[in-house]
């Protein structure tokens, strides 16, 4: 979500009326636990998550802590901002954090609503990137996009082809569904790294053996601080990554949900509240 400061509370500091925010999966933390202390915010036990510890943004305004809020640096519009404090930081700090090589060889499986920024950010923090979609068709976005390679899921198999090119040290797996895992974890180089953003129900088997012997690394990453996120929108105004977004008008909050449930956008919608009364 994106908007501007309407109102501040009594005792907010740093924060003003006509600020630019952004606010994501990540709605506050309490502040004194182990993780608030260590920086650690989105793993605090008492964390709040817009839309389900309070009234999410579905709306003409939302009211947050202040502490969750990520300030939108000038050269980016607020819908472009609005995937930012989830998808985009979420993406950006599973690559950045990441232990790999200066230049190292990132893989984004998938080039939906995720993916299409990990490709994006993969180039743009220059790396060789490989974009890995299902169809042939989506080569020539996913280049567009910053991809210097792409396998094509439906015609080869991902794991195979990513050692074909030397093995990847970096996987972000962006799918909602584990089940390609075992053979794309075949793809990984020595010491690599697959790291999944995207959220199954379903459980993942991996041969501890292949772990074992290639140091390989299999992890989560759910997304990132508010401080993180205005790292995320900065180097996006310096690089030029922009979310792929579909408008709809708050209105159309139920059609939008609909189109979800069928699949039917390829990267992000963004609900203006504009006009939207």
């Amino acid at each position: 979500m994106a908007g501007v400061v309407a109102e501040t509370g009594e005792r907010v500091e740093g924060w003003a009326v006509g600020d630019r925010v952004a606010i994501g999966w990540f709605g506050g933390s309490c502040g004194h636990c182990a993780h608030c202390r260590a920086g650690d915010v989105v793993h605090c036990p008492e964390r709040k998550i817009p839309g389900l510890s309070y009234p999410g943004g579905w709306a003409q305004s939302i009211t947050v802590p202040a502490d969750a809020l990520a300030r939108v640096p000038d050269g980016l519009d607020l819908v472009d901002a609005a995937p930012f404090g989830c998808a985009g930081v979420t993406t950006f700090n599973s690559i950045r954090k990441a232990r790999i090589r200066a230049g190292g060889r990132v893989a984004a499986f998938g080039i939906g609503g995720l993916g299409h920024l990990a490709v994006q950010f993969a180039a743009k923090l220059g790396h060789e990137t490989v974009a890995i979609a299902r169809g042939g068709d989506r080569e020539q976005l996913a280049r567009e996009l910053g991809a210097h390679h792409y396998i094509d899921s439906q015609a080869q198999v991902p794991g195979a082809a990513l050692r074909e090119l030397g093995g990847a040290d970096l996987i972000v797996y962006t799918a909602s569904s584990t089940a390609p895992l075992d053979e794309l974890l075949t793809g990984l180089g020595v010491h690599g790294q697959l790291t999944l953003v995207g959220v199954d129900t379903g459980s993942v088997t991996v041969p501890a053996a292949r772990l074992v012997m290639n140091g390989h690394t299999l992890s989560g990453h759910l997304t990132g601080s508010p401080r993180e996120t205005e790292e995320a929108m900065a180097f996006a105004v310096t690089t030029g990554v922009r979310p792929m977004i579909e408008r709809m008008p708050l209105k159309k909050a139920g059609e939008a949900v609909t189109r979800l449930r069928a699949g039917a956008p390829r990267f992000r919608i963004v609900l203006d509240t504009v006009d939207s009364q």
